[in-house]
């Protein structure tokens, strides 16, 4: 180590140290946003808009999160959250996977027809309008399906996939047939085993998609039972921020009462906590993700 120290010039120094520093200066830029959002989110709203935060908290607190959860209907908002992110990713990964894993064979009957049609969904779409006809049609409007059906497969997710099935040894699923194996059966015995990075991959995707998904709920769900996690806190936002906007124009004995009512949400810091409870989940998921996520999005990337 020393040896290779010694061997270095001034030029090869002073360039490590210019990248040094310019990789410390992207990660701050990068990171400190995040943690801005969450000092604000655990400091004390009124101590907020006295002077600004810049570190830590000045006057922890949890009051932004126990007002942001205190009406009755957060919590089955986060149960909504919760079921259709299980209930969309498992489908979605299940019918997903299933569509690829029939796709890597060259011997199946009107392939070429039926990948076209998948890929050219990828670029036209029939429209807001005709999607919501044919789910009126079909009676999904104002139910919980409506957040995981139309969703349970996604082409650009089923390419990942086909690329590293298609990477699997055919000898393996010959000396299966001999066996007397059904496709079926390779697909459970054979398939899914090896293919724990790319199906990982696309249910870290599925997964955050469910979870921060909130404009299907704006066209479809009436229903305020039904409504998810993430379209709760948008409402949040917009109230303080209508709010916000009656007290800077208000007059001075209106901005009284506009204040006492902004202060009783938390305003700004209400926003900040709804966006911690956003991306809290996805973060504590994604560690134990990652090396799945950096292995199957590789997949199919070079030829050989």
């Amino acid at each position: 180590m020393k040896r290779k120290l010694s061997s270095l010039t001034a030029e090869d120094i002073i360039l490590d140290t210019f990248i040094a520093l310019v990789m410390i200066m992207v990660v701050i830029v990068t990171l400190y946003p995040f943690w801005y959002v969450t000092v604000l989110a655990f400091n004390d709203a009124n101590d907020s808009t006295m002077s600004p935060l810049f570190f830590w908290p000045r006057k922890f607190t949890l009051l932004n999160f126990t007002e942001l959860l205190s009406e009755q209907n957060w919590s089955h908002a986060i149960f909504i959250s919760l079921m259709r992110t299980l209930i969309g990713t498992a489908l979605g990964v299940s019918c997903t996977s299933m569509v690829a894993f029939a796709f890597s064979f060259d011997h199946v009957i009107g392939k070429n027809l039926y990948y076209k049609l998948f890929i050219f969904t990828m670029y036209f779409s029939g429209g807001m309008i005709p999607f919501y006809v044919l789910l009126r049609s079909i009676r999904m409007l104002d139910t919980f399906w409506v957040y995981v059906i139309p969703g349970m497969i996604n082409v650009y997710y089923m390419l990942i996939v086909i690329n590293f099935y298609r990477t699997v040894p055919s000898s393996l699923y010959e000396s299966a047939r001999l066996d007397g194996a059904g496709d079926l059966r390779l697909y459970v015995s054979i398939a899914l085993p090896l293919s724990k990075a790319p199906l990982a991959t696309i249910a870290l995707f599925f997964a955050v998609g469910q979870w921060n998904a909130w404009i299907d709920s704006v066209y479809y769900i009436q229903k305020a039972s039904l409504r998810p996690l993430a379209y709760l806190m948008m409402d949040v936002i917009n109230r303080s921020s209508r709010l916000m906007q009656m007290y800077e124009m208000a007059s001075s004995a209106a901005a009284d009462m506009a204040s006492n009512a902004i202060s009783a949400t938390t305003t700004t810091s209400l926003q900040m906590a709804a966006m911690v409870l956003a991306v809290f989940p996805i973060l504590a998921v994604y560690p134990f993700m990652q090396r799945h996520f950096v292995k199957g999005i590789m997949i199919g990337s070079i030829k050989e």
